[in-house]
């Protein structure tokens, strides 16, 4: 259950850091891909970032090691509208947020327009499917094994349909699906023949957030987006037969509590997750994908800047959130990329600052989104820092 011990071990974070820039385009805007996927190839050499360097985005292999890259897409025709990119134009362009990467084979998964598509590091590009107009996309995911593409829509009235935004719609998204009945569909594809293994319909969801279980792909965590009570109802796991609400009221737990970013432990036994309780206190918790064992440990008081937590090896947790040097730390958003190493059983967090990212975080875009490396000695993340976006690495 919830915790309420709190032992931060700090370190020297004015201490000189190892940070490197590994984007090759110095006046391209660069960023990594959407965090609950790897940017890394299984080498942990080559990565796959989405960068504007030939115009519109499109994505590109770069070795950092040898300054080359290789163009993996030919998107002409600017960015998809979906989650975040509320902006974009209906089912023309990139989907900014549809893209994933199979780090063993070296295969990245992406939707162009409204055609799912796959394209290996060789750049042997192939269409899996299409999928319907009146529907909208946001973040995906492929298995483990590479067999599986999860993509998750929503029916597009969610996002005012084929109208075309300046920005964030402005009404309640969550409240327009709640009362007109929309829906949201987990799909499932074969990856090899772009055949669909799985339509469910999920009643009365938006849903952005997708990930298989990285050790039984029958195992889909999924969201429900920006709800009112997202306290209870922003977590959950679909297992082919059962919807399972991860984080229900109860003791500890009110329906106004803010959580998100929910993203599989790398072996698969829980999920991790973070947010603010009602009361404003910042935690990070985890839980059985059955909804069992939960353990949430609150953050210091004050450490309430967002950011999010992406897992490691074992316990490891890295984030460009929530940290305070200081009690004169005042910045808006935090400006440090962090390592913890958590005692769930004990409640306890050491807490590593490793570097600063000093992102100013423009938009969605320059989200620092830090991500451990497949050896976990490395630490990848995005930042705006010089004026443009650019990928980032620096060593534990």
């Amino acid at each position: 259950m919830g915790g309420a011990c709190y032992y931060p071990r700090m370190q020297n974070p004015d201490r000189p850091a190892n940070v490197e820039r590994v984007s090759i385009n110095v006046h391209a805007d660069e960023q990594l891909l959407y965090f609950t996927s790897t940017s890394l190839l299984g080498d942990d050499r080559r990565l796959v970032v989405v960068s504007d360097c030939a115009g519109a985005p499109n994505l590109f292999l770069q070795d950092p090691a040898s300054g080359t890259q290789a163009q993996l897409t030919d998107n002409r025709t600017g960015y998809l509208k979906s989650y975040v990119y509320f902006d974009g134009m209906p089912y023309e362009g990139l989907a900014k947020a549809g893209v994933s990467l199979h780090a063993e084979s070296g295969t990245a998964y992406y939707i162009q327009g409204r055609t799912i598509c796959s394209v290996d590091a060789a750049g042997c590009r192939r269409v899996l499917t299409e999928y319907p107009r009146g529907l909208m996309t946001a973040f995906t995911h492929v298995s483990t094994d590479g067999r599986r593409l999860v993509v998750p829509f929503t029916d597009a009235r969610a996002l005012e349909g084929d109208k075309p935004l300046a920005g964030k719609p402005p009404y309640d998204i969550d409240a327009r699906v709640q009362a007109e009945g929309l829906c949201s569909y987990l799909k499932v594809y074969d990856t090899r023949t772009g055949g669909e293994l799985l339509s469910e319909t999920v009643p009365r969801a938006w849903i952005t957030h997708v990930q298989f279980s990285p050790i039984d792909p029958g195992l889909i965590l999924y969201n429900h987006e920006w709800p009112g009570d997202c306290g209870i109802r922003r977590m959950w796991l679909f297992d082919g037969r059962r919807h399972i609400r991860l984080r229900k009221e109860g003791p500890g737990i009110s329906r106004h509590d803010w959580t998100c970013h929910e993203m599989w432990q790398r072996d698969g036994q829980f999920v991790v997750y973070h947010g603010t309780y009602e009361g404003g206190r910042a935690y990070v918790g985890r839980v059985r994908p059955d909804g069992s064992d939960r353990v949430e440990i609150p953050l210091p008081a004050g450490w309430s800047r967002y950011g999010h937590f992406t897992v490691g090896e074992g316990n490891l947790l890295v984030t460009d959130g929530y940290y305070v040097a200081s009690p004169d730390d005042r910045a808006e958003n935090c400006p440090w990329i962090s390592v913890l190493n958590v005692d769930w059983p004990g409640r306890r967090i050491q807490w590593r600052p490793l570097c600063r990212h000093d992102s100013i975080w423009a938009d969605q875009d320059a989200h620092p989104h830090p991500i451990f490396n497949n050896a976990c000695n490395a630490v990848y993340f995005t930042s705006d820092r010089t004026g443009h976006r650019a990928v980032y690495r620096t060593t534990l």
